[in-house]
């Protein structure tokens, strides 16, 4: 079972809603969750939690993954976010029945790998998700033969907030486009900025946005 650190909501009162934060490649949850903390004036009624991916990462001693990442390819994307999907969506639906809200109270915020596993994860929950936001990811799909099953398979069509850096060294600016594509021509409203001088990583004017876009699903 996955497992990380949690923040509770700021109001003090049980929480309204959850917001779920998953880490990049060879990082863990303690990486993102100070986005909790800076999100929560904003979220007053938010949990925060954000969980060590399953794996340790296997190119570094220390830090996690949420599935092998040598290639880094299209068809090892495709493996990986199908491998790590059940042990993720188990956890969200633990995270949301030991807190007693329902799906539709749940958002995702992915950076880098958790970005592609906020978007495999998010579009095949039982109930769509109020929002996802994806930092510095790629919207992963399969070769064109698995197409339609890939299709078949997208359960909820949340409204998704997509930032990339137009500098970015790790995963290329060309993602954030291709993303929007995507994920618009399978019927979801996507807003998308390119974040001038930022390599792989979030920005304050990032951060700003996705906490906008988190209050507003969530409110």
């Amino acid at each position: 079972m996955l497992d990380g650190p949690r923040l509770s909501p700021r109001s003090g009162r049980p929480a309204e809603a959850l917001v779920v934060l998953l880490h990049g490649y060879g990082a863990d949850g303690r990486d993102l969750i100070d986005l909790g903390r800076h999100w929560a004036p904003l979220l007053p009624g938010a949990a925060f939690v954000s969980p060590h991916a399953p794996e340790p990462c296997a190119i570094a001693p220390v830090g996690r993954q949420w599935f092998g990442y040598v290639e880094r390819n299209d068809a090892e994307r495709w493996v990986g976010v199908q491998s790590a999907h059940a042990a993720l969506d188990g956890f969200l639906d633990a995270e949301l029945a030991r807190l007693g809200l329902p799906g539709s109270r749940l958002a995702l915020v992915g950076f880098s790998q958790g970005t592609m596993m906020a978007l495999h994860t998010g579009l095949r929950r039982a109930a769509a998700p109020a929002g996802l936001v994806g930092f510095s990811g790629i919207h992963v799909v399969p070769p064109e033969r698995a197409l339609p099953a890939f299709d078949a398979g997208i359960t909820a069509r949340p409204p998704v907030l997509l930032v990339h850096g137009d500098a970015d060294e790790v995963i290329p600016p060309a993602a954030l486009p291709r993303a929007v594509e995507s994920l618009s021509a399978r019927g979801l409203a996507v807003r998308s900025q390119l974040s001038r001088g930022l390599g792989h990583g979030i920005d304050p004017d990032g951060l700003a946005l996705a906490g906008r876009f988190l209050a507003e699903v969530l409110g």
